[in-house]
Order: C-alpha cells, then sequence, then structure tokens
C-alpha cells in the first residue's frame, strides 16, 4: 500500500516539473527524484504546512490573536506580502534561537562585515554584507528546512533562504552554486552553496538576511559576527525589532506589554536598559519515552492538567518534539 501510495505521489508531480521520472532514489536527506534531463528533487512531504515552530506560531495566532502567516512557498522570496503586520504585536515574545533539541549555531562564511544593516544609498538594506571570495563555502547557520534554491531575478542572484526550527528564517544570497534543493532538511553547518556575485551585486559577497514571518530584523541583533557566535540563546522579540534601520536591541520607547512564556519563575532581563518579565506560561518539549504521568510529575502538575491545556486526552500518543504546555 506504501509503495502504491508512493508512486501516486510520483505521478502527480509530473506536470509540475515537465520531465519524467527515471528514478528514485534513498537518502539521509529523505526520497530523491531524478529527472530524465538529469536533473533531481527531494520528494516535498505534501502534508507539511510550513510552521517549524508550532509554539510560536500557536502563541501569536491563539494566544495574541494576530493572524499571522507561514506558508511554504518553494518558488516565492516572501511568501507573506504584507499580511504579517509587525506593527500589531503589541506584545514581546520570548524566542528560544537554541534550545536542546537545536542547541548548535554556525557561521555562514568566515569573512568579516562589509556592510551593516540599515540605510545605504539612500535605500534600506535588509541584511549585512559579508566578506568571501567566489567559491567560498556558504554553510546554514542553524538547523531547518530548504524552502527557497534557485535564481531570484529581484536582485539576490542564486539565493537560499532556510527556515528554522527556532520560528526564524534566513537568506543567503548573490552564490555562485547553489548545492542544496528546496524542501531539504539541514542541519547547522551544512553547506547551502558557494559564494559569488550574483544578481544585483557588485563584488563576491553574501547578503545575509535574518527574518521572523518574512519581516527583517538586524542580523547582529542575534549573531555576533567578529566571534561567530549566538549573542544569546534567546530573542526577545517586539515590534522595535522591525524598523528601518534599528539598531541591535533597540525598543520602542513607549515599553510594550509583556507577554512571554517559558519559565514558572517570574524574573528580571535586561535588555537595552528595559525589563521584560516572564509570564507564568510554561511549555515541555515532549522526548522518546515520556509518558503523561512522567511529564506531569517532573512538572508538578496533573495529567488533568495537561490534557486541559493541549486539548488532548490521557491516552493520546505523545509526538516527539512537540510543546506541551504544563502550565
Amino acid at each position: 500500500m506504501k509503495k502504491i501510495l508512493f508512486v501516486a505521489i510520483l505521478l502527480n508531480l509530473l506536470p509540475l516539473y515537465g520531465q519524467q521520472i527515471i528514478d528514485t532514489v534513498q537518502t539521509d536527506k529523505g526520497p530523491m527524484i531524478i529527472y530524465s534531463n538529469r536533473t533531481w528533487a527531494f520528494l516535498k512531504d505534501k502534508s507539511f504546512n510550513g510552521v517549524l515552530n508550532s509554539r510560536v506560531h500557536s502563541i501569536l495566532n491563539q494566544d495574541l490573536g494576530l493572524n499571522f502567516t507561514q506558508t511554504w512557498s518553494n518558488d516565492v522570496c516572501f511568501t507573506s506580502g504584507k499580511h504579517n503586520d509587525m506593527s500589531k504585536l503589541n506584545d514581546t515574545l520570548w524566542l528560544c534561537v537554541l534550545d536542546e533539541a537545536h542547541a548548535t549555531y554556525r557561521a555562514p562564511v568566515d569573512g568579516i562585515v562589509t556592510s551593516r544593516y540599515g540605510y545605504r544609498h539612500g535605500r534600506h538594506h535588509s541584511g549585512i554584507d559579508l566578506d568571501l571570495e567566489t567559491g567560498d563555502t556558504v554553510r546554514s547557520c542553524w538547523a531547518g528546512k530548504v524552502r527557497y534554491a534557485k535564481y531570484n531575478d529581484g536582485g539576490f542572484g542564486n539565493l537560499v533562504i532556510v527556515r528554522h526550527y527556532n520560528g526564524l528564517e534566513t537568506l543567503y544570497a548573490h552564490l555562485s552554486k547553489l548545492i542544496v534543493a528546496p524542501d531539504q532538511e539541514v542541519k547547522a553547518g551544512d553547506v547551502l552553496g558557494l559564494g559569488g556575485n550574483t544578481g544585483r551585486s557588485y563584488g563576491s559577497h553574501l547578503h545575509f538576511e535574518v527574518r521572523f514571518y518574512d519581516a527583517a530584523i538586524n542580523p547582529e541583533e542575534v549573531i555576533d559576527f567578529d566571534k561567530k557566535m549566538c549573542k544569546d540563546e534567546n530573542l526577545f522579540v517586539h515590534k522595535g525589532l522591525f524598523r528601518p534601520g534599528a539598531k541591535p536591541s533597540v525598543l520602542e520607547a513607549e515599553e510594550p506589554d509583556p507577554v512571554i512564556e517559558k519559565d514558572t519563575v517570574e524574573r528580571q532581563i535586561d535588555v537595552a536598559a528595559h525589563v521584560v518579565q516572564t509570564s507564568l506560561k510554561k511549555y515541555y518539549k515532549v522526548k522518546s519515552g515520556d509518558t503523561l504521568t512522567e511529564i506531569a510529575d517532573r512538572n508538578q502538575t496533573t495529567v488533568s492538567k495537561i490534557c486541559q491545556l493541549n486539548g488532548i486526552r490521557p491516552t493520546s500518543t505523545l509526538q516527539i518534539g512537540r510543546s506541551l504546555r504544563v502550565k
């Protein structure tokens, strides 16, 4: 039955690619399809909705009622248009840049910063430029899934976009060669392509962007490019981050109301001389072998309370990696 279903999916892909499928190869990245014109692609998961961080997506849409979209497209550079209006983000969200499941960061390239985020020659530069030589290796910063990998005629040239499990997307532009394919899963440090000078570019460099639901933020808000490391495992997301030209850690003049969850103990964290308090919500990420009883005991709560908070039953199967609200 599985083989019949797999063949049916492949046949459905024929009109999309316009080529005959001559073989399939099982790889550690998933099934890879070989076409008659010697091109290849990874088999797309038809059930995937594009959301890699369900906790953040739930907070934005269910808790805050913002109705933000995070669709998945291999053909469109930015998927939400103007739908995700960051000016409506009147609360502060705690985003885990690194967590237990995805605790690794790798610098995209070894080069130094040559142009920063902000206004440049009268235009807003929505990313940061990093020096490289054509042919230098460009790597994924964090683990995630390749959403876009092709030539972009909007000025980016050969472009790779990776959507990450932490809720962010990163863009790698002006590449001379693409190494990955759309829908391919990558780990931090995996090679995405080779640096170059394609598109609207004057000299070999990597144009690198960090985006949250299609809205650009200053990459130096998250990354120390001199030390080649994340500045912090946490990122406080508020509408002040999305001002064109915003410097790192610039908050709104009027401090936003905190709606941040992670800890059961209230504590204060100093962010650019402003204090943000955590709320009392707490989430637990399901690991292999976990049961509801063990999770409840570990978090000093009850199975019935966890079921009530998450809309599940005591007999529900726990999916590894799912974030359960426990408080």
